[in-house]
């Protein structure tokens, strides 16, 4: 009788250890994109020529930019540059990694340009409730003589969409 009972605590503490160990599919860092809204707090847009800094500007009034990123892979954005468009969408991923995000979305910058702004962006800080991105001339080897620009993004999370 006690051999019974031993051997039920053993297959179901033997059941528990298999299901706490079960995967989402999902890693934390794409959770923390999907967890809700992204919403532009700030912009700042620093100028180098080779490693000296030129300008810094810092743009703080955003017209409810919001970006958003779905479990399927897809994002979008609404309002880029504070322009009306249409809603821009597109696929996202991280690279290997898990320092880059990479999306695709075409975006209208002005009239008559339409820009990747996040096809190559260094994830400089994500959390539960922030998230910063470098875009622009963000690659390691540069040249000391060239210009260059970095675009920082900041972004705060929000569990609804807000229309200014």
């Amino acid at each position: 009788m006690k051999k019974r009972y031993l051997l039920l605590l053993l297959v179901l503490i033997t059941g528990f250890i298999v299901n706490s160990c079960k995967k989402t599919g999902q890693n934390p860092i794409e959770t923390l994109f999907t967890g809700g809204y992204w919403q532009l707090a700030s912009i700042e847009i620093t100028q180098y020529t080779g490693n000296t800094q030129i300008s810094d500007t810092t743009i703080n009034e955003t017209c409810s930019q919001v970006f958003t990123f779905k479990t399927d892979f897809t994002c979008t954005y609404a309002n880029f540059n504070c322009q009306t468009q249409p809603l821009a969408a597109g696929k996202w991923s991280l690279s290997p990694n898990k320092l880059f995000l990479i999306a695709d979305m075409v975006c209208d910058s002005t009239t008559t340009l339409a820009v990747k702004p996040f096809i190559n962006a260094q994830i400089i800080n994500l959390g539960l409730y922030s998230m910063v991105l470098n875009t622009g001339d963000i690659a390691p080897n540069y040249s000391l003589t060239r210009p260059r620009k970095i675009v920082k993004y900041g972004f705060i999370r929000q569990k609804s969409v807000s229309t200014n």
